[in-house]
């Protein structure tokens, strides 16, 4: 059975431009589009002092609104609809059970380099196994398609078990018919700093042998997708960094998180976390393996 691309909704310009990507996703993937509202009720914070008939009246509008878009520009692709009521994160994380792909919106913070993941959005992407993609709403109101600039970038651990991250990440490449730049950052541990064998030319031998293992990680996957041009850096710094200013060129930002739970709340990884708020690229977050 295909899987569907699922979006989230909630009447926001930033769940509108995620509605459109989600139904441009879709469409590279011949698959349905679902399209859900979820109404945090009863007497969450969503909808304070709102009564159950204005609060469907409001889910019905937003999804409307959402629908309208995608019709205007995907007018063949199969869509479908759905309302819900319960806590959005768990609701959401039930629904992208049964997709390929969850899609977001996410809120920029004026006119910073920086976005607004807000709590629906973390706590969904922890509940979840499914990809999800994290969308920023287009400076100009009616940019909602999503400029294509013919490179994906995936940032990788080399110490984790990134195979579902590299998958996802050559698959949408192959799908986009694009470039995909894999980028890598370590660092000299802390403990080590400072230490009369950590010196320049140590330091260039840890930067080969790191060099060495992230070509050894991507050898099979470019066996696998020929097609696919790739492109690698490992580099001696700040990977976040890096990335965010990748992102900047590019048409998707993919990166991965763990699956574990911590007792304090989710584990994104400290890169995934400020890709997350600062790229300015659609990000997707796939769990490790």
């Amino acid at each position: 059975m295909k899987r569907l691309v699922t979006v989230g909704v909630d009447g926001s310009p930033e769940s509108r431009a995620a509605a459109v990507w989600g139904a441009r996703e879709a469409s590279l993937r011949e698959v349905p589009l679902k399209l859900v509202h979820v109404i945090d009720w009863p007497g969450g914070p969503a909808v304070p002092r709102l009564g159950r008939e204005t609060a469907d009246r409001w889910a019905d509008e937003a999804l409307a609104e959402a629908l309208e878009d995608v019709r205007r520009q995907y007018p063949h692709l199969e869509k479908t609809t759905r309302h819900l009521s319960g806590r959005p994160a768990a609701a959401l994380a039930v629904e992208a059970a049964d997709a390929g792909l969850l899609v977001l919106g996410s809120r920029g913070l004026g006119s910073l380099v920086a976005y607004l993941v807000g709590s629906v959005g973390m706590a969904t992407l922890v509940a979840t196994e499914t990809p999800v993609v994290l969308v920023r709403v287009a400076d100009e109101p009616g940019d909602a398609e999503p400029t294509r600039y013919d490179e994906m970038i995936v940032g990788v651990d080399i110490h984790e078990a990134p195979d579902n991250v590299l998958a996802f990440a050559f698959e949408e490449a192959i799908r986009r018919d694009c470039a995909l730049r894999v980028i890598h950052g370590w660092k000299v541990p802390p403990a080590y700093r400072g230490l009369p064998f950590i010196d320049s030319d140590g330091e260039r031998e840890v930067d080969r042998s790191v060099a060495r293992m992230l070509d050894e990680l991507l050898l099979p996957w470019r066996h696998r997708f020929p097609s696919v041009s790739v492109t690698q850096k490992a580099f001696k710094g700040s990977a976040s960094r890096r990335l965010v200013q990748a992102a900047a060129g590019a048409d998707l930002v993919v990166g991965g998180r763990h699956l574990r739970r911590s007792p304090l709340g989710a584990h994104l990884g400290p890169v995934t976390h400020a890709v997350l708020h600062h790229a300015s690229a659609p990000m997707a977050v796939s769990a490790h393996a």
